[in-house]
């Protein structure tokens, strides 16, 4: 099996029909798999790095209930997105990318959601545009509120330095403590060390001033036992730099078993801040 037939089975899992979208830019065509009703408010699904867009096989169904949902592949990130114009370098052409995907789709206003390395990229958006985004779920976003902790660098940097599926594997049982994560995803994520490497954009935390300016609604759900960073400094810090904020801790989770594992939860969580 290939990375895109590894990618395609993850596809196949999910509960709801995906449409493929391919939306043309300056930076390359982004891959979108869209789900939910044509007429619904849009939601936008950023994953976290090397996760792919099929990644929320466990949350389309809740939230295509009532959402238009766009799970996107990152244009700098393994996935079906083809990065063949512009090189993406820095976070102005990040933000340039996702303006080019929201009016590719057509979206005036959506609903934005990303985890951990997509978190970061949200929330960048949402500081960027705010009058784009609607609402804003940050899913234990890295590098935002808090940096990041030492073991946790230590133990991804073999992952940039000589990606094996193996080593990809590994470090998700380190994070996750071994708890059981999907066989057929799982699969997935160690085919991305067979797709060329991209560049990423390092992300930076935002500016205290920004954030406190930042008026779009937020929810920042938090892993309990997150290895990424200290979850109760990244909570405690989007409560005193975000305006309008809602903080929650998701029991028992890890930073990579969101948002796959216990997802009902999140789910819920998810569908109560959107339709608030």
């Amino acid at each position: 099996m290939n990375f895109i037939e590894a990618y395609d089975a993850v596809l196949a899992t999910w509960p709801v029909p995906a449409e493929p979208l391919d939306v043309p830019s300056a930076y390359g065509t982004t891959h979108v798999n869209a789900c939910g009703p044509a007429d619904g408010p849009p939601l936008v699904l950023l994953h976290s790095g090397g996760a792919t867009s099929t990644v929320w096989f466990n949350n389309v169904g809740d939230l295509a209930r009532t959402h238009r949902v766009y799970a996107v592949d990152l244009i700098n990130d393994a996935g079906r997105s083809v990065p063949d114009g512009r090189p993406v370098r820095s976070r102005e052409d990040l933000m340039g990318w996702l303006d080019a995907v929201c009016t590719g789709l057509g979206l005036a206003t959506t609903a934005l959601c990303g985890h951990s390395y997509g978190g970061w990229i949200a929330l960048s958006y949402a500081l960027h545009a705010p009058a784009r985004i609607s609402r804003l779920a940050l899913l234990d976003p890295t590098l935002c509120f808090a940096g990041m902790a030492l073991t946790y660098r230590l133990h991804a940097i073999p992952l940039f330095a000589r990606p094996t599926p193996e080593r990809i594997r590994a470090f998700y049982r380190w994070e996750t403590g071994g708890v059981p994560l999907d066989p057929t995803w799982l699969e997935l994520a160690g085919r991305t060390a067979e797709v060329p490497r991209r560049k990423i954009v390092m992300p930076h935390r935002p500016a205290p001033d920004r954030l406190l300016a930042l008026r779009v609604p937020t929810v920042v759900l938090v892993a309990e036992k997150t290895r990424a960073h200290d979850p109760a400094r990244v909570a405690a810090n989007a409560k005193a730099l975000l305006p309008d904020v809602t903080t929650a801790v998701l029991p028992g989770a890890t930073h990579h078993t969101i948002p796959m594992v216990d997802a009902a939860r999140l789910n819920g969580a998810l569908t109560r801040f959107l339709g608030g």
